[in-house]
C-alpha cells in the first residue's frame, strides 16, 4: 500500500472493493474473513491516514440487514448479520463510523450492494468464476454455455409469485455509476462523516424470472431442476 501511495500518482480518494465474499465459506472459515476483510480494512485506513488521504468509498453489502423485516429495505433498517461474512462487513462499517467520529477530516460513503449481476457491454469484463459458481447469474451462464448440465433451484414453495426465491438484482454498470456518484459526493461536495447508501433497484426478481430473462436474451435453453431448500 505504501508503495502505491509513494508513486507519482496523487491519491485523493480510495474505493475499497477488496474482500472475501462467499457466505458459505465464511461459515466454514470465519477467521479468514475477519483477518482478510476486517484487518485488511484497518491496515488500509492506517496507511491512508499516514498519507493524509481521508476520503473513502467502502463496498459493503445488504447482508448487514440480516433477515430483513420490511421491503423495500431502507438504510435506517435495523442492522444485524447472519454469517461471518456479514459480520465482517458490519464490523468494518462500525469501525469507519468510529474513525469519522474521532477525526472530522474523514469522509466515508458506505455502499450497501444488493445483488450485482451482468457484465460490461463490451463483454471484456464480467463474471466467470472457476469451479462451481456461488451466485445465480454466473451459474445460469455456465448452464447456457454447456459447462453445467442444469441449474438447481432450491425451493419452489416460497410465498412469491412463482414459488422461487426473490432477490433485488442490480446491473454492474449501474453499480459502477453509484461509485462515481459517491466520489462526486466526497470530492465535489466535500462530504465529511460517514453515511450509508443502498445500491439496488427496489424491485425483486425471482429465480425463474431470471432464468426466463436469460433464456430470452441468449436464445439458449436453461434446463433446471427443483431441489429441497
Amino acid at each position: 500500500l505504501r508503495r502505491v501511495f509513494d508513486s507519482e500518482v496523487t491519491i485523493s480518494s480510495v474505493v475499497h472493493l477488496a474482500g472475501l465474499k462467499a457466505v458459505g465459506e465464511s461459515v466454514e472459515k470465519p477467521h479468514i474473513y475477519y483477518d482478510n476483510n476486517v484487518l485488511g480494512s484497518i491496515n488500509l485506513c492506517n496507511v491512508m491516514a499516514e498519507y493524509d488521504c481521508k476520503s473513502l468509498v467502502f463496498s459493503s453489502s445488504a447482508t448487514v440487514y440480516g433477515d430483513a423485516r420490511s421491503c423495500p429495505i431502507k438504510e435506517s433498517h435495523h442492522l444485524s448479520a447472519t454469517s461471518p461474512y456479514g459480520r465482517s462487513k458490519l464490523i468494518i462499517e462500525e469501525m469507519l463510523r468510529d474513525t469519522c467520529a474521532a477525526d472530522e477530516d474523514w469522509g466515508v460513503v458506505i455502499l450497501r450492494y444488493f445483488n450485482p449481476v451482468g457484465a460490461h457491454p463490451s463483454g471484456v469484463l464480467g463474471e466467470d468464476p472457476k469451479g462451481i459458481p456461488n451466485n445465480l447469474m454466473p451459474y445460469i451462464a455456465k448452464v447456457a454455455t454447456g459447462k453445467r448440465e442444469f441449474l438447481s433451484v432450491f425451493g419452489n414453495d416460497y410465498p412469491t409469485r412463482d414459488g422461487t426465491g426473490v432477490r433485488d438484482y442490480l446491473h454492474i454498470m449501474d453499480l459502477s455509476r453509484g461509485h462515481v456518484s459517491a466520489i462526486d459526493k466526497l470530492e465535489g461536495e466535500g462530504f465529511k462523516g460517514a453515511e450509508a447508501f443502498n445500491l439496488g433497484t427496489g424491485t425483486g426478481i425471482s429465480v425463474l424470472e431470471m432464468v426466463d430473462a436469460f433464456r430470452a436474451a441468449s436464445q439458449q435453453p436453461i434446463p433446471f431442476k427443483f431441489e429441497e431448500r
